[in-house]
């Protein structure tokens, strides 16, 4: 099993763990003293006073919604999916939105994301003239059917 070392920036942190054993991300909890109020098409970044030190270069931590919190509530992540790169060492911290219709007030200690640990494939790119022809070519958004 790989170790995540995880730094507390501050002493109310929350320490980031996985809620059961088959869980593939490990929950990330809001490090605020006091009520956020996320507004309907607003963004708040929330802090989690944590920092992380991925020590292999061909790993990534990436910041993941939760889906209770998007599904129930409108409340989901401001670029879709958060990267941290192996080299970051600075604070975590999770741009939230709020797509419903409802305000949404973050909590503190409350549960607002879970970041999961996942290996890349770190290349290099070779500018080219040509690409080889596959069967689906250029065919873009949609081209390959609804069903």
């Amino acid at each position: 099993m790989e170790i995540l070392k995880v730094k507390k920036l501050r002493e109310n942190a929350k320490m980031i763990k996985r809620a059961t054993k088959g869980s593939a991300g490990m929950d990330l909890h809001a490090c605020i003293d006091e009520d956020i109020t996320i507004a309907p098409g607003e963004i708040k970044i929330i802090p989690t006073g944590l920092s992380i030190a991925l020590e292999n270069e061909n790993y990534v931590a990436y910041i993941y919604a939760r889906s209770g919190l998007a599904i129930k509530h409108g409340i989901t992540l401001a670029n879709c999916v958060g990267v941290i790169d192996s080299d970051y060492r600075g604070e975590v911290c999770v741009g939230l939105t709020n797509i419903s219709k409802s305000e949404y007030t973050v909590t503190p200690d409350e549960r607002i994301a879970q970041l999961v640990i996942a290996p890349i494939c770190v290349c290099d790119a070779k500018l080219v003239d040509e690409l080889d022809d596959t069967d689906r070519g250029a065919g873009g958004f949609g081209s390959t059917g609804k069903k």
